[in-house]
């Protein structure tokens, strides 16, 4: 039996190894197979199934073992060498169970309508609506005009599943594995800032994440799983609140100036009447001081 070392460099997926997962998964549902999930988007169209926005196609981040598919299907996975193709049916006790007629409750129209979602102005309830009733999820399968059944077995329960897998890469670059932990916990792992130094694990929040309850649940999965998978000294998750800068008051225009502002010069003021007869120029003083005509004739 070649040894484990032998084993990871011949490329074969081990429990708890993250990789990159291609895969088509498919339930038997009437006789017909109804799409369960892709990673391939021609797939998806081909089933009419919606997409959703900014949903991704391609390989996803996958760690081998976990929680993601029914135990059936993960233990499948262990043991995949790298690059090869993995097709294989299912029974229902290894997919997604078997139905347990114990999980389909009968609830009163009274009840149903005091559900948060019922109380919606879109609210519609008919076979097939989806229910959360005490934390539980459930599928409506009948109604009347008192009593409505609900079933709280997993969607495709009961069904025989079909797989195609193939896992296109080990993820081994630590700062990869943090951002795939991030994907499987969380998602939007690209506009996460991820930096490891001297052993430490630094993720800068992104703006939307800060106040998003969502990342308020997912943030301890997150650290837990990178210390199991990275083995870091520390985890450090940094928010970042940048005072925005007070805006500038527009610069007032020139006003131009009217030949009595202070960059003209003032006219003078008059003189005094004593500064004129001191200089001389008073109305009377420059006229010719001469003895009056009597003064002449010798007074006569």
């Amino acid at each position: 039996m070649p040894s484990e070392g032998a084993q990871r460099s011949a490329g074969v997926t081990h429990p708890g190894d993250l990789v990159r997962l291609d895969y088509d998964l498919w339930a038997e549902v009437g006789g017909r197979p109804e799409l369960v999930d892709t990673t391939h988007h021609e797939v998806a169209q081909e089933a009419s199934v919606p997409e959703a926005t900014g949903h991704l196609w391609g390989p996803r981040p996958h760690l081998i073992g976990g929680d993601y598919f029914p135990t059936g299907v993960e233990n499948a996975l262990v043991g995949l060498p790298v690059g090869e193709d993995l097709e294989r049916e299912f029974a229902p006790a290894d997919a997604f169970g078997e139905r347990d007629p114990n999980l389909i409750e009968l609830f009163s129209m009274h009840q149903i309508s005091r559900l948060p979602e019922m109380r919606k102005e879109d609210a519609h309830l008919d076979v097939g609506t989806v229910l959360t009733i005490e934390g539980r999820r459930g599928r409506v399968v009948s109604l009347t005009q008192a009593r409505v059944r609900v079933d709280f077995n997993p969607p495709f329960a009961g069904r025989k599943v079909r797989g195609k897998f193939k896992v296109t890469e080990v993820i081994t670059e630590p700062a990869e594995q943090v951002r795939a932990v991030i994907d499987l916990q969380y998602g939007r792992s690209t506009e996460f800032q991820v930096e490891i130094k001297d052993h430490v694990v630094s993720l800068k929040l992104p703006e939307r994440s800060k106040f998003d309850i969502n990342w308020l649940a997912a943030k301890p999965r997150v650290i837990d799983r990178i210390r199991s998978q990275v083995h870091p000294t520390s985890v450090r998750v940094v928010e970042e609140y940048v005072t925005p800068a007070p805006a500038k008051e527009p610069e007032k225009p020139a006003v131009p100036l009217s030949p009595t502002s202070e960059s003209s010069p003032a006219p003078k003021p008059p003189a005094p009447a004593e500064a004129r007869h001191a200089e001389g120029k008073h109305p009377r003083s420059s006229a010719k001081h001469e003895p009056s005509a009597k003064a002449a004739d010798g007074g006569g």
